[in-house]
């Protein structure tokens, strides 16, 4: 099968080129409609099924199962859950790899639709319901729609390509491994490197119908930090007869803020710093020997990502030590920037265009949020985009927002989104 060189895909050539089309847009269109309620009944089955990352047993059973009777060369128990299948087309050409994420949040379900989970389960140590939050079911139906849909093309296909299937997206338990970066590390893209990888996320910000896409940087790196003030205990009517770690910690809370705000050239791309859980002592008199802060960083830029870091441990350790206290700074490196490649994107537009019109694809400013679809396309060029999931005429501005109890799926938007993979993977095979 020939193959184009990964890390060669500028995709000049290629912009503005007609693909070859494989099947007519309307054509196309019409199969998508008629999968469409098998589509709409997986996604109701995993969203009243869903499980959290790295157990993802259920959801990765059904999706397995489906690729076989596909006729796919299939592989599981990829970082403990994963998926993936390799659909080999008719003629030769490039390898296009589409990838879905399969986990759930803990989170418990407020909805109150009718396939609403009632999933319950132990999380760090406390009872939580577990739910569908971010719309990951929306996301494994439209590639197993997706799939159905090529395999019954096959003959026509010119390339091949790469389902993934991915567990633990929302991050794996604490001490495991997990999510695409372990794919990678257990072999994925050894078994075949694709030439160009896509993947889409459902979006609360948008509504049905719409696509969301930006080229370059589009999804921060997503860092956590955890500082922990020592100090030493003392009754709280005699703080001299000890070290306050509170009023430090307080500080440090402050301190972090000046660096976004006063300290990093916010003109070239923003930067965000936030303390999300503060933690110290038992009692109104007693002043603890220790407060710890926990919180993320996201960046959009490597050199800033790097320079904050710095400034995060010399601002907490500096303000400590001012009170006589001290401060151990942790930061463990998340998921780095999504990048989309600005080829593929410019390239790719046209083809989005024709599933939903100009007017209804829009480029959309820097998301804060992180994907670990990042660890795919620093390995090929990749383009990763959004689906408006807010019903239309509903304030997308006001819908409820991904990871949120109330959070829901308009279904319209399974269909854009099958027919926008399969379009997208048609036409760079084409291409």
């Amino acid at each position: 099968m020939h193959r184009l060189a990964a890390g060669t895909l500028a995709l000049a050539l290629c912009i503005g080129a007609a693909p070859a089309l494989a099947v007519e847009q309307s054509v196309l269109r019409e199969k998508v409609a008629a999968l469409e309620p098998k589509v709409i009944e997986w996604r109701r089955d995993i969203h009243a099924h869903p499980e959290l990352g790295n157990r993802e047993f259920r959801t990765a059973a059904l999706v397995a199962e489906h690729l076989r009777a596909l006729g796919m060369e299939v592989r599981t128990g990829i970082a403990h859950t994963g998926v993936a299948a390799l659909l080999t087309g008719g003629k030769p050409g490039p390898l296009v790899a589409l990838r879905a994420d399969m986990d759930a949040l803990p989170v418990t379900e407020q909805t109150g639709l009718p396939f609403a989970s009632r999933v319950t389960l132990e999380y760090e140590g406390q009872q939580t319901g577990v739910m569908h939050a971010c719309g990951h079911d929306a996301h494994v139906a439209i590639l197993m729609g997706v799939a159905e849909l090529l395999a019954g093309m096959r003959a026509e296909l010119t390339g091949s390509v790469l389902f993934i299937f991915q567990p633990a997206e929302e991050g794996p338990p604490e001490g495991e491994e997990g999510g695409a970066e372990l794919m990678l590390k257990e072999g994925l893209f050894d078994w075949h490197k694709p030439d160009a990888v896509f993947g889409l996320h459902v979006w609360s910000p948008l509504n049905a119908g719409h696509i969301g896409y930006r080229a370059g940087p589009t999804m921060a790196a997503a860092d956590e930090f955890k500082i922990r003030v020592v100090g030493r205990q003392t009754h709280g009517s005699r703080p001299w007869g000890g070290v306050d770690p509170i009023v430090p910690a307080a500080q440090i809370v402050l301190g972090l803020q000046t660096i976004a705000s006063r300290q990093v050239d916010i003109s070239r791309v923003p930067a965000v710093i936030s303390v999300g859980s503060i933690h110290g002592g038992i009692r109104n008199n007693i002043i603890p020997d220790d407060v710890t802060l926990v919180g993320t960083i996201r960046t959009f830029d490597e050199g800033i990502r790097d320079d904050i870091h710095a400034r995060v441990q010399h601002t907490a350790t500096s303000l400590a030590d001012a009170s006589g206290a001290t401060a151990d700074v942790h930061i463990h490196r998340g998921y780095p920037v999504t990048s989309n490649d600005p080829g593929l994107v410019a390239a790719s537009l046209p083809s989005l265009e024709r599933v939903v019109g100009a007017e209804r694809l829009l480029e959309i400013p820097l998301v804060t949020g992180a994907e670990d679809f990042s660890y795919f396309a620093n390995e090929v060029p990749g383009f990763f985009f959004f689906l408006g999931a807010t019903p239309e005429g509903v304030d997308a501005a006001t819908a409820p927002s991904n990871h949120s109890p109330l959070f829901d799926t308009d279904e319209s938007t399974l269909r854009v989104g099958v027919e926008a993979l399969a379009t997208l993977a048609l036409d760079f095979m084409g291409r």
